[in-house]
């Protein structure tokens, strides 16, 4: 990789990382507080409802007592409650409550609020979201072990 590249890059993620921080205090008094970790778990839980404890640390890429501790915040807030498993008694589903669900639409709806304005074209907000979910799944790929290239 050239320095130009590498630059641009380094570019791609300072700017994910300052538009996340606007993005997640545009929360504030809309939704129930949580943190970085908890958001992260929460996220995984309501894009893959059922995941077992393990699937979901290993994709949010947190070490075991910080997982387990985001999750045991989640369920306290009533955002989150675990299942038995149907096929195999030792293992544990994870669901979003229907308290999840209601901060998600809060969610959505400060977050639309925030950002309205900033990107007028639908077409380009469709770009730039198949870019980062192409981003996304890159990152998850290598996390998980594949590749991360194609």
């Amino acid at each position: 990789m050239d320095e130009e590249h590498k630059a641009r890059l380094f570019e791609l993620a300072d700017l994910i990382l300052a538009i996340s921080r606007h993005v997640h205090s545009a929360k504030v008094d809309t939704a129930e507080p949580w943190t970085p970790l908890e958001a992260a778990v929460m996220r995984f839980i309501d894009h893959q409802p059922g995941a077992t404890a393990t699937q979901a640390a290993e994709a949010t890429r947190l070490i075991s007592s910080n997982f387990s501790r985001a999750l045991r915040k989640l369920e306290q807030k009533g955002l989150v409650h675990r299942q038995p498993d149907p096929d195999d008694a030792r293992r544990v589903r994870l669901y979003p409550t229907q308290k999840a669900a209601e901060n998600l639409t809060h969610l959505q709806d400060a977050w639309s609020r925030l950002l309205v304005g900033a990107v007028p074209d639908v077409a380009e907000v469709d770009a730039v979201i198949t870019t980062l979910r192409r981003i996304e799944s890159q990152l998850l790929d290598r996390a998980r072990g594949g590749s991360g290239r194609g």
